[in-house]
């Protein structure tokens, strides 16, 4: 079968979510529609998915293989190939630098005009905008906010399903989050960001990382713990004046 038949035919099946399966589509568009969509599936080889991936940076050459690994498992399960030519790939190495992101100190002081209460609701309650989106003033009662969904459908996780407790005003969101991000880009910082504002709070306000890990709807307290171990210029200078004080005492 050729591979743009497949990848036509398998997307709408595909079980994810609407927001991976878009993604999906639109890395294999990108970058492996053109060198590879018009070859049959069990003529692909190794070599012609390393030179179709080659020119990419590491980030989008992750990205396409992954597309690609979905595909060919899925061709095999199905007993289109005999073997998936991208699963003996091995993948690129990505280093991510560490994102910045607003203390509340300077997020309660910063003015964004009409967006200012959602920005403050965001950082404050550490939805993902997806999750923001799909709120209405019924999941806001007793004091907590009910995260039950996603503007895309079911939450990212099992562990998104969740209720954080209430600590500002709620104002409904528009489904696409541009207006927002316009908002802090002077700032350089983006809307997810935003998540890491709220679990540096929960770190400086000595909350448990395994109940931050939940109050942030994360799967796995690892990656909740990669954010709390985020030190500040501020810290440091502060251990350094703790420990000048032990010493002097």
């Amino acid at each position: 079968m050729v591979l743009d038949s497949f990848a036509v035919t398998l997307w709408p099946h595909l079980q994810v979510t609407h927001k991976t399966r878009k993604n999906y589509l639109g890395a294999y568009r990108r970058y492996l529609a053109e060198p590879l969509g018009s070859k049959m599936m069990e003529k692909i080889t190794k070599l012609d998915l390393i030179q179709a991936l080659d020119s990419l940076p590491p980030q989008t050459k992750y990205q396409a293989l992954m597309v690609a690994r979905v595909l060919f498992r899925e061709a095999l399960n199905r007993e289109i190939v005999e073997d998936s030519p991208a699963a003996r790939i091995k993948a690129p190495k990505i280093s991510v630098d560490p994102s910045k992101f607003l203390i509340w100190e300077d997020l309660r002081e910063i003015d964004f005009g009409s967006q200012t209460t959602r920005i403050r609701f965001l950082a404050l309650h550490g939805l993902r905008y997806g999750e923001a989106a799909a709120l209405t003033r019924d999941d806001i009662r007793d004091g907590r906010v009910h995260v039950t969904k996603s503007i895309h459908g079911k939450t990212k996780s099992a562990a998104g399903v969740r209720t954080v407790p209430l600590m500002s005003e709620f104002q409904p969101y528009v489904k696409y989050q541009n207006t927002i991000a316009a908002k802090l880009q002077p700032y350089g910082v983006t809307v997810h960001s935003l998540r890491k504002t709220y679990a540096y709070m929960l770190k400086s306000a000595d909350v448990h990382v395994t109940t931050a890990s939940k109050l942030m709807g994360h799967s796995n307290p690892l990656i909740t713990m990669k954010i709390y171990t985020a030190v500040l210029d501020n810290e440091i200078e502060k251990s350094g004046a703790a420990l000048t004080n032990y010493m002097a005492s």
